[in-house]
């Protein structure tokens, strides 16, 4: 570990490259709070209520593993942009995950209810069984059965569906449904009369669809649903709709902040809250009888209650029968009661009934236990073994690892099995597929036949070194269907397509960076798996949860319900080295000679963003060689003297200074596109017009509608780690300014520095709250349901 990478020519000599370096002056952070809770108590219930008060607070200012959802928000009730005019909006790739989810959970409705109803004979009979029947009946009627019954039909090929119909490679801005103007005219009546901002009037017409106007006259508090809006903005504003009928203890206002709170948990990651500390959140928020106001949200069916069974490890035993206990009484089974919004409630459940499934069903036929065997070689070997007799199957470890799924992946193919890998970002898919290409080159050797995955430009490496694969929609067909995106995967806009019933056209899907996945993506994908198809979930267990609720990946790996491999092969170098140790909760110092780890001490706010600017302008391009447009600048949080809205003015004015014609953007600027809460895509300002800003993310063409540029559009210079998670550059600069302190934890720093994968820069302002950080800060909980609803359908593994 050394210092600057130019300390000889520009800096001042530092005597020892020890993590901590000095305390950095207190920069104050602008924004008043997190969204990660980090001012939360520690104890479970308390941070369940804390992540449910607090998530919003800020709208978009802090990262963390719980507020991802909302950084593609605006900051504070503002207009959503959508057109009142009528005017019919492009399908954005957000909508089409809902139009799917929305296709989905209809046939699973519908699957439910031909097993409910009653059979009629021979009804449901097709193929085979059924021309026998029909035979049959032929004969008994004293007909002649037909002579095709008895004889074989030639065998179909195995891969005779068609071609999956490809979407234009073109990613569409999440552009919200058009509302008619007329009702976003009364509804903005209804707001001006209430003091509330006229321009949110679109957006509540959306939220609240037919009759808007009606239901917040009945109910002013209804304008809790509209993200960015606070409880105390909603009481004023039904203070001036209904005079002294307004009041703290007003039936509506409970179950509208009853409401309120569980999203609020869902944007710190939760997927319920219990009741005890739902309970608290709602005193604390002025609800004189909180049981009242969650009964209330019950009745309207605006939320769920549940118990679950308190019999997982680490939780109190139940109580022993006594003497006086009747002979025939069992001691009650100690349960906790849940409450959460109904849209998570079914996902979970879902989800679980979706990995019963896998789990218990039988793999299609796909070749002999001996070719697998033959095929477990090398450091992928127990991972093929493992899926070779299982459905599900989980695999553990860093950047390094992902050979094992892609050895893992070529192997299936050589068995004639239709495979799918997905990532979790574009940077993602293009780092796998050469992973892929040389696995299937590797165990092809000298055979004939082009590879469909060796195309010109694929997996080669540019004058710096980079990996650069093909972006999406260059490549060849079967690298389309073979390595996508989970976004696009769930759209339909990548991958193999489906079936006539709607499941993927995949004997053996791949998903990689599976923490990242939260409960409804992870719910659609074990949904959308035909019966027979093994499911793979690979990822790195230190590294920051999912912005959306849930910890699917973290709760499977506690619940031991399939076989779980963890990858014995390390992260190379310096970098790989020193992320390794973090992940164990050490902060090690690291030799590197070729300076792929320097620290950079900085005392106060303003000398941490000159650094950073020098590092990536001048310092990095120079002493290591790689240029500023492939250095990332993380930090902790949005916010701040030193947060990305800060580091990024900085970093515009040196790299690409411009006036911002168009919201602030310059052609050449490099940008952070959030197409859907959560997820971020980076890319680059190419021009701006009539049509929106022009952009280019991951090879795609992106055009965002003007009203949309605000919430949908950040310069990405400098992102937080969240943001950054499921992408690697080849050198980053992690930043950590004196005010940060309280927000690092271990999983946030694991994130950071694992971004690098040439060279890392750490300027570094928070003294020893880093080491002490990565020794005893762990992830923050969150609250979930699919461990129990897990055990109640799977048995845990050996």
């Amino acid at each position: 570990m050394t210092t600057d990478p130019a300390a000889a020519e520009e800096t001042e000599p530092v005597t020892g490259p020890e993590p901590g370096g000095p305390g950095a002056g207190p920069g104050a952070d602008d924004d008043g709070g997190s969204t990660d809770g980090s001012r939360a108590p520690a104890g479970p219930d308390d941070e369940a209520a804390a992540g449910a008060t607090d998530a919003t607070d800020t709208g978009t200012d802090t990262d963390s593993g719980e507020g991802g959802a909302s950084e593609s928000e605006s900051e504070g009730p503002a207009a959503d942009g959508a057109s009142g005019d009528g005017t019919t909006a492009q399908l954005s790739e957000a909508e089409a995950e809902l139009a799917a989810q929305r296709e989905l959970r209809e046939r699973i409705e519908r699957r439910k209810a031909e097993k409910a109803g009653p059979v009629q004979a021979g009804a449901r009979l097709s193929g085979k069984a059924a021309d026998l029947l029909a035979a049959v009946r032929a004969v008994e009627s004293g007909g002649k059965p037909p002579a095709s019954v008895f004889t074989e039909p030639e065998p179909a090929p195995r891969r005779s569906a068609p071609e999956p119909v490809r979407q234009p490679q073109v990613m569409p801005s999440a552009t919200p449904a058009p509302v008619a103007s007329e009702a976003v005219d009364t509804v903005r009546a209804v707001l001006v009369e209430g003091g509330a901002p006229e321009a949110l009037a679109a957006q509540v017409a959306a939220v609240l669809g037919e009759g808007a106007d009606a239901q917040l006259r009945e109910n002013p508090w209804q304008l809790l649903r509209v993200a960015g809006v606070r409880p105390e903005q909603a009481d004023g504003f039904a203070r001036a709709l209904l005079g002294a009928e307004c009041g703290p203890d007003d039936e509506r206002r409970g179950g509208a902040v009853t409401v309120w709170l569980l999203e609020q948990a869902a944007l710190a990651g939760h997927t319920a809250l219990e009741a005890q500390a739902l309970h608290a959140a709602l005193a604390q928020r002025s609800v004189p009888d909180p049981d009242a106001a969650v009964q209330s949200a019950l009745a309207e069916g605006d939320a769920l209650v549940f118990q679950d069974a308190l019999d997982e490890p680490g939780a109190p035993a139940a109580p022993a029968p006594s003497e006086d206990d009747g002979e025939g009484e069992e001691a009650e089974r100690p349960v906790r009661v849940l409450i959460g919004l109904e849209r998570y409630a079914l996902a979970e459940e879902s989800l679980a009934d979706g990995l019963a499934r896998v789990v218990n069903s039988l793999p299609k036929e796909d070749g002999s236990a001996a070719d697998w065997e033959s095929a477990a070689t090398g450091s992928a070997a127990e991972l093929i073994r493992a899926v070779a007799g299982h459905g599900l199957v989980l695999h553990t470890g860093g950047e390094a690892s992902r050979a094992e799924p892609a050895a893992l992946a070529a192997t299936a193919r050589s068995l004639g099995l239709r495979v799918c890998a997905a990532a979790h970002t574009p940077d993602g898919r293009r780092r796998f597929a050469p992973l892929l290409a040389s696995a299937e080159r590797a165990g092809r050797g000298a055979a004939s036949g082009p590879d469909p995955l060796s195309a010109p430009g694929f997996g080669t490496e540019d004058e710096t070194g980079a990996p650069d694969g093909p972006r999406h929609g260059t490549g060849e067909a079967g690298t389309d269907e073979t390595v996508t995106t989970v976004a696009g995967l769930l759209a339909g806009t990548e991958g193999p397509g489906r079936d006539t019933d709607g499941m993927l056209r995949t004997d053996l899907l791949i998903v990689l960076d599976a923490p990242q996945l939260d409960v409804e993506s992870a719910a659609m994908l074990a949904e959308s798996l035909p019966d027979g198809a093994r499911l793979v979930l690979s990822g790195d267990p230190g590294v920051l949860w999912s912005a959306g609720p849930g910890r699917v990946f973290a709760d499977l790996l506690a619940a031991r319900a399939c076989p779980q491999v963890a990858s014995r092969t390390p992260d190379p170098g310096p970098i790989g080295e020193l992320v390794s140790g973090i992940g164990i909760g050490e902060l090690n110092q690291v030799a590197a000679p070729g300076k792929e780890v320097v620290i950079v001490p900085v005392r106060d706010a303003g000398e941490a963003v000159h650094r950073t600017v020098q590092l990536v302008a001048d310092s990095v391009p120079r002493a290591i060689g790689i240029p500023a447009e492939q250095t990332q600048v993380i930090t902790p949080g949005h916010g701040g003297a030193v947060g990305t809205r800060a580091l990024n003015t900085a970093l515009k004015e040196r790299l690409n200074p411009g006036p911002g014609r168009f919201g602030g953007f310059d052609p050449g600027d490099r940008i952070a596109y959030s197409p859907a809460p959560g997820r971020t895509v980076p890319g680059q300002v190419v021009k701006a017009d009539a049509d929106g800003l022009h952009l280019e993310c991951a090879g795609a063409a992106v055009v965002v509608p003007k009203e949309r540029v605000e919430q949908t559009v950040r310069h990405g210079w400098a992102l937080t780690a969240h943001q950054a998670v499921g992408a690697r550059w080849p050198a980053a600069v992690v930043v950590l300014p004196g005010d940060a302190a309280q927000a690092l934890t271990r999983p946030w720093i694991y994130t950071a520095f694992g971004r690098a994968e040439q060279h890392l820069s750490v300027v570094h302002g928070v003294d020893q709250a880093l080491p002490r950080a990565v020794a005893e800060v762990a992830a923050k909980p969150r609250t979930t349901r699919l461990p129990a609803l897990l055990r109640a359908q799977v048995p845990a593994a050996g």
